[in-house]
């Protein structure tokens, strides 16, 4: 056999195996929903937990990491009605899903949480081992939701 040969099969492969791990990485396990409601949990400021209120969701999820959650939607409440009724999340950093789910722009949201206009609430404490799960929302209604690490995980 030819080193050529040998050569030439090792970079059919490399460009197959790359090729699959882009796929599974952006594509493979992801499922959008978009539920006429959605049960997103706020934590209140008082103890205890009640869903938002919102509507016109898109869900991006997937059942291999507690992490990929992302939502898009519409909050019929108030920033000043949340944050007398919701806890603030301190230190909220929006993770970036796949480039295909659109509505969820990271930069954009990071920076606006950065400048406070936009106020990220907890969801939920520890919603899987580690994980917390944020909403952030404008003056105008828009939220995101996502799930990020929290002190067990983060600091390490």
């Amino acid at each position: 056999m030819k080193g050529s040969h040998l050569m030439g099969g090792m970079l059919v492969f490399a460009a197959m195996f790359g090729a699959a791990l882009w796929y599974f990485q952006n594509y493979a396990y992801y499922t959008i929903t978009t539920p006429k409601d959605f049960p997103i949990p706020m934590t209140l400021v008082r103890g205890g937990t009640q869903p938002i209120l919102g509507h016109g969701y898109r869900i991006l999820d997937a059942q291999t990491s507690p992490l990929k959650f992302r939502a898009c939607f519409t909050a019929d409440n108030s920033i000043p009605m949340m944050t007398e009724t919701y806890k603030v999340y301190e230190k909220p950093t929006p993770l970036e899903p796949p480039s295909w789910f659109t509505c969820f722009d990271v930069k954009k949201l990071s920076d606006d949480l950065a400048s406070g206009k936009a106020v990220a609430f907890l969801s939920k404490r520890n919603i899987a081992d580690g994980v917390d799960q944020v909403v952030a929302v404008y003056d105008d209604g828009r939220a995101y939701a996502w799930r990020q690490l929290n002190k067990k995980f983060a600091d390490k």
